[in-house]
């Protein structure tokens, strides 16, 4: 098998997980009449609507939460108690209120990083609590402060998830490596060529190219390394000149930047642009990851909307694309909602009939909702 194809199947088949706002470039977003101007749910960085700023449930919590006010629950909670009652409480709130997903992640991955300092760097005491909440941000975030603090990263990056190897802890060193290597990409790439195989290169490489375009928002210094001249040439740089291994994370994520950069949030026309940009990747055979990458992010940003979601997928020109862009809906979905029937309510909340096949075939379920 050819590396580029045993890339995108493994990259796929691994699944996906989870990232924030990143540095807005020079990009000038499309016009288009392809996306409702439906109102999204509040963003990171977005005020409460005037109706409920000032109220607040019978918990005393906010009723419409922003990043810096759920990212500064979980630290109090995680300062007077543990890491463990923090992520319960992170994954109940994500749960009772789907957009909080939009920026749990980062949350997440700081609380990773505070668990490492406040344990002075046990990382079997870090990882003992549970953490899948937030697509595995937490992990995700101890792992990269690990490496962070390591003195032989190259050596201990083998180490920390040995011996179980599990894909989510070695996503997780792929963010890392994007930390020692201080957001170059050729040398985060060799740090991760240092796994013997394929497999593990290719989660890592998820994890290299998902810090890449979505840096940690409380890292002020992890800003996206893309040259506006380079972005000018290539719209999805650097990602036709990577290697064939590491070509499908790149294009998977690369959306990521796309919708930061044009404001999503304010701007719904966005995702369905995003899918006519994915179209510049033809060249490099890289517009199927490209459009899974727009679906997933779709339905990250708007979990609490799922059939407006798949309408975005719905406006690609194309029916692969709208059929790969599907394939990310339900891999998003399933990773968030990690119940056996998640793809199923998924599937039957999807009005578009194509779509609902679509999804329901990237589900592995029967053609009809029998």
């Amino acid at each position: 098998m050819q590396p580029r194809v045993f890339a995108i199947l493994t990259a796929f088949l691994l699944g996906v997980l989870g990232l924030g706002s990143v540095a807005v470039t020079d990009w000038t977003p499309a016009a288009t009449s392809a996306a409702p101007a439906l109102p999204a749910a509040p963003s990171a960085g977005s005020a409460a609507p005037p109706a409920t700023a000032a109220s607040a449930t019978p918990t005393g919590d906010p009723a419409v939460w922003t990043r810096s006010t759920l990212r500064n629950k979980m630290m109090a909670e995680m300062e007077k108690t543990d890491p463990g009652v923090a992520l319960a409480d992170l994954d109940r709130i994500t749960k009772e209120q789907p957009y909080t997903v939009r920026f749990c992640h980062p949350i997440a991955h700081e609380l990773g990083h505070q668990a490492v300092k406040r344990y002075n760097e046990d990382f079997q005491k870090v990882i003992s609590f549970p953490h899948e909440t937030c697509a595995a941000g937490y992990l995700h975030g101890a792992v990269e402060e690990m490496l962070n603090a390591s003195k032989q990263p190259e050596v201990d990056l083998l180490k920390l998830c040995a011996p179980a190897n599990k894909g989510a802890c070695i996503h997780g060193v792929g963010h890392g490596t994007m930390f020692v290597a201080k957001q170059d990409v050729t040398a985060a790439r060799a740090l991760c060529n240092k796994f013997t195989s394929d497999t593990n290169r290719i989660r890592c490489s998820e994890g290299l190219f998902m810090q890449l375009f979505g840096p940690d928002e409380e890292d002020e210094k992890a800003k996206a390394n893309l040259p506006a001249d380079k972005i000018a040439a290539e719209p999805l740089y650097p990602c036709p000149e990577q290697p064939a291994l590491f070509q499908s994370a790149c294009f998977f994520y690369a959306p990521t930047y796309y919708l930061s950069s044009h404001d999503y949030a304010n701007h719904p026309e966005a995702f369905a642009d995003a899918l006519k940009w994915c179209l510049n990747a033809k060249a490099s055979g890289g517009t199927a990851d490209c459009s899974r990458g727009v679906g997933s992010r779709t339905m990250k940003y708007n979990l609490d909307r799922e059939d407006w979601a798949a309408q975005q997928c719905a406006t690609a020109a194309d029916a692969s694309q709208r059929k790969n862009c599907a394939e990310g809906l339900v891999s998003y979905y399933t990773v968030n909602y990690t119940d056996g029937g998640a793809a199923g309510r998924l599937c039957a909340k999807i009005t578009n009939k194509e779509m609902q096949g679509y999804c329901r075939s990237a589900a592995g379920l029967s053609s009809t909702l029998d």
